[in-house]
């Protein structure tokens, strides 16, 4: 009976430990972003004393005509280099997962996440000098190829586990029920790792989306994307201008993974369903 208390103390002890610890991660987390999106509505042009509250730093990132036109560049470039390394990090999924071979599974996995651990920097020169040489122009072409290239493997490491996961008597019993590789392709296996698909998708998204050190690299010919441009205009002095814009791209963030998860929930309840 002793033990019984004791553990049931711990458990309660443990529990409260483990949501101080939790609310403590978060407030470290985004104290500093909620502090960043107030003083977005100072009335002042400092962080460092509140002068009263205003939409001023707003109007003038509306009419501020270059920022709008790299932050719509850079969204562009996010969702086309997404859509592409979704395709491509797709079929490299479905190739390691389905391949017979072990060795060449292998091989294939560990090129994909040699890529994940390389540091930016060394991505960054490296196409660099791949462009270079090949007489290619840095601009919006090279930074969509940079950032498609560093996207696959994200999507390949998302999308895997759902293939590794699908079960081989499904495609077993399409092939016997007289299915085509076509129907079994986009009627079993392309609905069933949907979820890593989006998943890949987003992630992907994200990564293109507030990539810094590639970017700086690739970019060139008077195109920039919003992460070079905040880093140059901070070099002159960080402007409230910039507070206003990443409130906007916080919430738009935020929009991406409330989407992500609505649909997750969305492709995950039929199934649910469906096994009771």
């Amino acid at each position: 009976m002793e033990e019984g208390r004791a553990r049931r103390m711990w458990e309660r002890t443990g529990g409260r430990l483990g949501k101080a610890y939790l609310v403590f991660v978060f407030f470290v987390l985004y104290a500093p972003i909620l502090y960043l999106i107030a003083f977005s509505f100072n009335a002042g042009d400092t962080m460092y004393a509140w002068e009263g509250f205003s939409l001023d730093w707003y109007r003038e990132l509306l009419n501020d005509e270059r920022l709008l036109v790299i932050a719509l560049n850079t969204l562009v470039i996010a969702l086309a280099s997404s859509i592409l390394a979704t395709v491509v990090g797709t079929a490299g999924a479905l190739l390691i997962g389905m391949s017979e071979a072990r060795r060449r599974r292998e091989t294939l996995l560990l090129l994909n996440n040699v890529l994940l651990v390389s540091p930016d920097v060394q991505i960054g020169i490296s196409f660099l000098l791949l462009f270079t040489l090949a007489g290619i122009a840095l601009g919006e072409g090279s930074v969509l190829l940079a950032h498609v290239a560093f996207s696959v493997p994200i999507v390949v490491l998302m999308v895997l586990p759902q293939v590794e996961k699908m079960p081989k008597t499904l495609l077993d019993a399409a092939y016997d029920l007289g299915a085509s590789h076509r129907d079994v392709l986009f009627r079993v296996i392309l609905p069933y790792i949907t979820p890593g698909i989006l998943a890949g998708f987003f992630m992907a998204l994200t990564y293109s989306f507030d990539d810094f050190a590639v970017t700086f690299f690739v970019t060139g010919g008077g195109f920039s994307t919003l992460p070079v441009e905040i880093y140059s205009r901070a070099r002159r002095g960080v402007s409230l201008e910039l507070n206003a814009l990443s409130a906007l791209l916080f919430l738009l963030s935020f929009a991406f993974a409330f989407g992500y998860y609505w649909i997750q929930r969305r492709e995950m309840r039929p199934r649910s369903e469906a096994r009771r």
